[in-house]
């Protein structure tokens, strides 16, 4: 692949920008001065007042220079940041297409074999039903990444669909959880409410419940325990709500916290458990809970110990 020759990079035509504006600055300064010294004693040789003539023009034209490059220097630096973001944008993109697209057809070609397999040889039930549990794996994460990118489209866009609803939040997990206990099997559950009384909040019931979906399942996804644990648990802090969701997974790496709400981002503790993540999941919950007018926290000890995710709303 070709690369651009190292002094096209834009660190350094920035500085070379800065650089050569600043010196410009000094060159028209100093060629100003040495003139307004020649007009000076020209003045002076005519018998006229210097105020009047020179001196009070000469520091009002150096400040306006100044602050002009003030502004030009700036704009270039405004320009640089936002040229740096577009750039990490762009590679960011292009490895999420590169790693998504492994994702999506290393379950295709799963699907692929086992259906080849099912038309070539005759199977005994057992390992039909074996082969078909493989399948509905492979499909099931086929279609996570899939309602990932559409749900994505949907909330940048502003399309999601339902409306608001004051719901008590309780009872909205504990029916989500049993609704969907399928997924958890082998897991175990804990919904905790310690102050035994209802949260009423606001709240958009398809974004609210694709949140836990993320925040759940990433618990038991990137969790090598042999029970992965998930404890929920409801407190008021701050006049605000607060719904921890504790696991007991891999852990979470101090310099990745801040990191792993962007979008694409896959944290490097995530590489050895198969399959990895699409980068957006997280990025999702964040953006609900921003849509709810809240926030989610992420904590954790270090890698093997587990973390922590709180959802904050104004309830």
């Amino acid at each position: 692949m070709y690369r651009s020759k190292w002094f096209f990079h834009p660190i350094l035509i920035l500085i070379f920008s800065i650089v050569a504006l600043a010196l410009s600055l000094f060159l028209y300064i100093y060629w100003y001065m040495e003139v307004s010294a020649g007009l000076k004693k020209v003045v002076l040789e005519l018998n006229l007042d210097p105020e009047q003539v020179l001196e009070s023009q000469t520091w009002v034209v150096i400040m306006v220079l100044s602050i002009l490059v003030g502004i030009i220097l700036m704009g270039i630096f405004i320009i640089f940041v936002y040229h740096h973001k577009a750039l990490q944008l762009y590679r960011t993109q292009r490895n999420f297409i590169n790693n998504f697209t492994h994702e999506l057809k290393t379950p295709v070609t799963s699907l692929k074999l086992y259906l080849e397999t099912f038309e070539k040889h005759e199977l005994s039930r057992e390992d039909r039903l074996k082969y078909i549990g493989y399948m509905i794996q492979d499909v099931t994460q086929l279609s996570d990444n899939i309602s990932r990118i559409l749900n994505l489209a949907g909330i940048e866009s502003k399309s999601y669909g339902g409306e608001f609803a004051t719901l008590d939040l309780v009872q909205t997990i504990e029916l989500f959880y049993k609704n969907n206990i399928h997924l958890f099997r082998g897991s175990e559950v804990k919904i905790h409410n310690p102050l035994g009384r209802s949260f009423l909040c606001r709240i958009n019931l398809s974004l609210f419940e694709m949140l836990l979906m993320n925040l759940m399942t990433n618990a038991i996804k990137y969790n090598r325990s042999k029970k992965p644990i998930i404890d929920i648990s409801f407190a008021i802090n701050n006049g605000k709500l607060n719904i921890r969701f504790e696991n007991n997974g891999i852990g979470i790496e101090k310099r990745e916290i801040k990191k792993i709400f962007k979008k694409f981002y896959r944290a490097d503790s995530s590489a050895d458990i198969s399959p990895r993540g699409s980068g957006l999941g997280l990025y999702l919950v964040q953006n609900i809970a921003r849509i709810h007018k809240g926030k989610v926290i992420a904590e954790s000890k270090g890698l093997g110990k587990g973390s922590v995710f709180t959802l904050i709303l104004p309830c």
